[in-house]
């Protein structure tokens, strides 16, 4: 046998459909089959802006992720409290592309959360990094580990909002169109800050 012969001399070698080849073009060569997965972030404690460029740079030096869309930032009431009570966030969202399984995918968000010293004292309490999956591919789970998407993601505009920044056809499953939960729910509470600025992992 001849393995020097070029494979499209093999007359039993079928063409690959244009749709495939489109197909495997768009998908991230560096992962296998990577779903996609969009993840919310928000601090209130410390240098909140360098704490969040921490956390996405982070994201980014997971094996089997890669962060693959970045937010504007947003400043943002506290959820939950007393006006006033706390400081005020800064919230952005992050797509990307990852292997990971979204029990895996959890366990790196909270490693991150620990390594920014977050501390989980109370409910709705103030904190140096919140890093929460809202959803990942069209998954629909209610796993009270993991209940995906983030069930209170179509409540939270400082989500909806960055969320449709990046991608504006975006859907929520189960709940339907970014676009049309964000004008439901206004902006409120909620304002955009073009002064500050994040990037994609270097």
């Amino acid at each position: 046998m001849n393995n020097g012969l070029n494979a499209q001399s093999d007359p039993t070698v079928q063409p690959v459909p244009a749709s495939v080849v489109e197909a495997v073009d768009a998908a991230d060569v560096t992962l296998s089959n990577p779903k996609w997965a969009v993840i919310a972030l928000g601090a209130n404690l410390g240098n909140r802006l360098d704490t969040l460029q921490g956390a996405i740079d982070a994201l980014g030096d997971t094996p089997g992720l890669r962060v693959k869309a970045v937010s504007p930032v947003y400043e943002t009431e506290p959820w939950g409290v007393e006006p006033g009570s706390q400081p005020s966030y800064l919230n952005a969202v992050v797509a990307l592309k990852t292997t990971l399984p979204p029990s895996s995918l959890l366990e790196r968000a909270h490693a991150i959360e620990e390594a920014f010293d977050r501390v989980r004292e109370e409910r709705w309490g103030p904190r140096t990094i919140d890093v929460d999956i809202v959803t990942y591919a069209d998954v629909v789970s209610d796993d009270p580990v993991l209940t995906l998407p983030h069930p209170r993601a179509h409540l939270r505009s400082f989500v909806l909002a960055p969320w449709h920044d990046i991608d504006p056809d975006a859907q929520l499953p189960g709940r339907g169109p970014v676009s049309e939960l964000l004008a439901a729910i206004g902006l409120t509470g909620v304002t955009a800050r073009p002064d500050l600025e994040l990037h994609l992992p270097e």
